[in-house]
């Protein structure tokens, strides 16, 4: 039980947020932000930190910004 609380007192999170149009971007960019939950502008989302959302975050940054 302690290693299952270790690991919850290690997870970090990362709120993203939406803020330029996808308009004109490649389908991929796209599908990366719906992934991400993100379809508004302004638009706030929640996510552990983990590699596979970095690699989001890093494929998306000029839309996004991360707080």
């Amino acid at each position: 039980m302690s290693g299952k609380k270790a690991e919850k007192v290690n997870e970090k999170n990362i709120k993203i947020k939406l803020i330029k149009s996808y308009y004109g971007c490649k389908e991929d960019q796209i599908r990366t932000l719906r992934a991400l939950g993100l379809t508004r502008l302004n638009q706030i989302k929640e996510h552990k930190e983990t590699p596979s959302i970095k690699g989001m975050v890093f494929k998306v940054k000029h839309l996004i910004e991360v707080l």
